[in-house]
């Protein structure tokens, strides 16, 4: 593992990390991503790394906010059923390392402006049912794909999207969120794993760490802290983010 920092140092990012992302429902792939790409690590590693390490967090979101009833499947359903094929397809494209950190900036400004500038904004749907399934199921496979290039489980453009459409409430979205970036990562690494396949032992100091913090802030998240609390850490931490990502990018 070839990077500018210590592995553990970077462990102890990636547990606050995923305890802030998994609060809220999210893996972390976004930020995980941009750690490993701004300390140097290859863009071949990096998907695969990330997609790993969504699995053991939202496994772990999903679990406590299913037991803690948030999750509806109905709202979930349509969105799983486009976008599942769709990170498979999106996982089995390779793009120049220029493009890949492009995508890559462009999520984490999402976010940031989900976070600071969208907080009480919402679209009102005059939709029927079939309405609603037909646009739940285009946005999936959209998500799905994007998830699938990026190599992140997608939740991270799924979740505000159902606060801001007024699909569901923040802990529903959230739990929406984690199962969506667990069957998400999953469907993106088969895919990835027929190309490549890597040695996760190396990286066992991140997964502990991701896994630590993700089982502390789902329970955060689904128990005792509000969502908008996290959402504020959260956008803190992607801020940082951002900014040493676009040093990177520019210095390309």
């Amino acid at each position: 593992m070839e990077l500018a920092i210590s592995p553990y140092w970077l462990a102890v990012m990636f547990f606050f990390v995923a305890l802030l992302y998994s609060s809220v429902g999210l893996g972390g792939g976004s930020s995980y991503t941009a750690l490993m790409a701004i300390f140097g690590a290859s863009t071949l590693v990096i998907p695969m790394i990330s997609l790993s390490l969504n699995l053991f967090v939202s496994s772990i979101g999903s679990f406590n906010f299913i037991r803690n009833r948030h999750a509806r499947i109905k709202l979930i359903l349509p969105f799983l059923i486009s976008s599942i094929p769709m990170a498979y397809l999106g996982g089995s494209l390779k793009l120049p390392k220029e493009i890949f950190y492009w995508i890559l900036l462009t999520s984490l400004f999402f976010v940031a402006l989900r976070i600071y500038f969208w907080q009480n904004t919402t679209i009102k749907l005059n939709l029927n049912q079939n309405g609603k399934i037909l646009f739940s199921l285009i946005a999936g496979s959209i998500l799905g794909l994007i998830a699938g290039i990026v190599g992140i489980g997608g939740g991270i453009y799924l979740v505000p999207l159902i606060i801001i459409m007024g699909l569901g409430t923040a802990k529903e979205a959230a739990a929406c969120g984690a199962i969506f970036i667990w069957l998400n990562s999953f469907a993106g690494l088969a895919s990835r794993l027929q190309y490549n396949s890597i040695d996760l032992t190396a990286y066992l100091p991140l997964i502990i760490a991701a896994m630590a913090g993700g089982t502390l802030g789902s329970f955060m998240g689904a128990l005792k802290l509000s969502p908008k609390t996290m959402e504020r850490l959260l956008g803190a931490t992607v801020i940082i983010a951002i900014a040493f990502l676009t040093r990177k990018v520019i210095i390309l």
